[in-house]
């Protein structure tokens, strides 16, 4: 059991409360991205008061083909915080002891949580994509998750485009580092290796695909996502182009992504709301109205 300190707000708890996502229970806590302190439950390697993470695959059933495989982000029977369990808008939050991580100390409470989801999805997102140093990739949609990766990119010495809606949006891109950056209907001044889109938006792949060099790679980061328009395979795909989504995340991304935020001194840029207000945060989530990451805390 987990005493809450403070959870992130992600675009997936808005796709849950909205219905985007089917309902899996007739009620639920949402909140994936949450920072706890152990308050029962305690063992050796995880005693009382130590301060540990947890993020949106809260368990694995181990047995299952794709387990077996090392694929636990794909598990046919999994475990997700705030959507088949309860979550971290809460003050108390329970957790498997296997499914949590304990945090770096250089991190406060509000600039931990965002990592917790936003920060290790957008990191196994740049994984998908396949991107390796040095190599120049696109950013479509610039929010909580894009915000974090473009760090890692900064590290591993990228060439970063980011192509989004709303000023603020760009200008923090631009204050981040990345080397172009345009509207939504903008395209990239050359051709991308890479592309990661953030935004539940099919419209927005056709974009990032038609900036792609042939042989580059869409990685799409998104649970829910409307309708894919048609579009010219000849002119868009062909080329050994690839679309590819990313689902979930495994234990071994979340535990390379907070070494590589050890490593860098990543902190994210957080708007902090009380619990009481978790409606306000989701509604400035949805209207893509804050700059980084909206955090909730007790």
């Amino acid at each position: 059991m987990l005493r809450v300190r403070a959870c992130g707000v992600c675009r997936t708890d808005l796709h849950i409360v909205e219905g985007e996502l089917a309902p899996l229970r007739k009620q639920v806590i949402p909140g994936h991205q949450i920072v706890g302190e152990i308050v029962e439950g305690a063992t050796k390697e995880l005693p009382a008061g130590l301060r540990v993470g947890v993020s949106w695959l809260g368990g694995a059933d181990g047995s299952c083909p794709y387990c077996r495989r090392g694929d636990e982000n794909l598990c046919d029977r999994p475990v997700f915080t705030g959507y088949t369990v309860d979550g971290g808008y809460a003050e108390y939050a329970a957790a498997r002891a296997d499914f949590v991580f304990p945090l770096p100390r250089s991190l406060d409470d509000a600039h931990a949580a965002p990592l917790l989801c936003a920060g290790i999805i957008g990191f196994r997102s740049l994984r998908v994509a396949g991107v390796q140093p040095g190599e120049r990739v696109g950013l479509f949609g610039f929010g909580a998750s894009a915000h974090l990766a473009i760090a890692v990119l900064n590290a591993w010495k990228c060439e970063v485009c980011v192509s989004t809606r709303g000023d603020s949006h760009r200008r923090l891109a631009a204050s981040l580092g990345a080397k172009w950056v345009g509207t939504e209907d903008e395209k990239p001044p050359a051709e991308l290796d890479r592309a990661v889109t953030f935004a539940p938006s099919g419209k927005v792949v056709i974009a990032a695909l038609s900036s792609l060099r042939k042989g580059g790679v869409v990685a799409i980061n998104a649970i829910h996502l409307d309708q894919m328009p048609a579009f010219d395979y000849d002119n868009l795909l062909w080329g050994e182009r690839q679309i590819r989504s990313v689902a979930n995340m495994t234990r071994q991304d979340a535990r390379d992504f907070l070494e590589i935020v050890a490593q860098i001194g990543l902190r994210p840029k957080s708007t902090i709301f009380p619990l009481a207000q978790a409606n306000e945060a989701l509604v400035a989530v949805k209207n893509d109205s804050i700059d980084g990451a909206a955090v909730i805390t007790p």
